[in-house]
């Protein structure tokens, strides 16, 4: 575009189009290394879908793109909403069955990449539910191998990963975390973590000993909600000797798990933040207990939706941004509410490459 018709446009508009050629041409770049000179190569401006629209920005949200822009550090790409589970408390629900195609997705992250992420985490719904894993896998490798990132990670329920999957892509993988609530089954199946006659606390054994056979970091997330919270799992969680043991407090955001456009009832769920403070005072002497309330998760996150565009959850519901891949990295992260002195301070920045963590397998 020539420079004197930029001149004539609004500011912010002219600002839109530099960073989407420059998130273009970024994503060419990685297309060109060497690694892929032998696949068949896109045009820069190729695009099989596009996002859908978000509404219209507010004051609140126009006054946000003129912030600095933070560094996407660590990323959650939450590339599909379908799951296996029904948690009840779910904050990511199946509102679409949109899952992007893999080389656009490959083209979204090498963009993250040029703008400065380190960390991607693969989230949903069930990461491993897209063509049975095999999509995630070769997102993991791609991160990994070409990317070269320091921190490739997945939360996952757990129920639908095969050892096969280890094998052929472990050695990508620094951490894998695995959602567990509760170590009494019944727990879990009034939870929704439940599949018929299957196990979750079983599999989750069987989970962690993949990891340690084939150098993966395991790591258990858990919400603390109103079926839960009186439980003591100390005994349990030093038993599986994960890296990290994530403790959430259940948390509502409208039009997800509560809300008239919901698809899930959460508000059954939810706990004071003095009950939450009561199971962490139970658990202090785990280790690698790590808490995060209602305050430090919400605005903390980089959240990418299955349109890869960022999800600012400030008003308590997920406002999505522009898809990076329509304008870039740098024009859709200034709306996604991103509190990154709240992410240091949760201490969201960590050992995270298995390389460097030194344990014993």
């Amino acid at each position: 575009m020539h420079l004197g018709v930029l001149r004539l446009l609004p500011l912010a508009l002219a600002r839109a189009v530099l960073a989407a050629l420059r998130g273009r041409l970024g994503a060419l770049c990685w297309s060109l290394a060497p690694l892929s000179l032998s696949l068949p190569l896109p045009l820069p401006g190729w695009r099989r879908v596009s996002a859908p629209s978000p509404a219209p920005a507010g004051p609140r949200r126009e006054r946000e793109w003129d912030e600095a822009s933070p560094t996407p550090t660590s990323v959650n790409y939450h590339f599909t909403r379908q799951c296996n589970y029904k948690c009840g408390f779910c904050f990511h629900t199946a509102k679409t069955s949109f899952v992007l195609p893999l080389e656009e997705a490959k083209r979204g992250l090498a963009m993250l990449k040029e703008a400065g992420m380190e960390k991607i985490n693969f989230s949903g719904g069930e990461p491993f539910l897209p063509d049975r894993g095999e999509f995630v896998g070769k997102l993991v490798q791609f991160c990994k191998q070409e990317l070269e990132l320091p921190s490739v990670t997945i939360v996952s329920n757990g129920s639908l990963i095969r050892e096969r999957w280890f094998k052929k892509y472990g050695e990508y993988l620094d951490i894998l975390a695995i959602s567990c609530d509760s170590f009494d089954e019944n727990v879990n199946v009034l939870i929704g973590r439940g599949q018929g006659n299957k196990n979750h606390v079983e599999n989750l054994h069987k989970l962690r000993q993949w990891c340690r056979e084939y150098a993966v970091a395991f790591k258990i997330n858990s919400v603390i909600n109103r079926f839960n919270v009186e439980e003591d799992m100390n005994e349990q969680i030093k038993a599986l000797s994960p890296v990290r043991w994530k403790v959430f407090q259940c948390l509502l955001i409208e039009g997800e798990n509560c809300g008239e456009d919901a698809l899930r009832e959460a508000e059954k769920f939810v706990i004071s933040d003095e009950d939450f403070e009561q199971f962490l005072d139970r658990h202090k002497d785990v280790s690698c207990l790590v808490p995060e309330s209602n305050e430090k998760m919400r605005d903390s996150y980089l959240i990418l939706d299955e349109y890869m565009r960022f999800l600012n959850c400030r008003n308590g519901r997920k406002e999505p941004s522009r898809s990076i891949l329509d304008v870039g990295v740098e024009a859709a992260i200034k709306l996604s509410g991103f509190d990154e002195k709240m992410f240091l301070q949760r201490g969201g920045k960590y050992v995270w490459s298995k390389a460097d963590m030194k344990l014993d397998w």
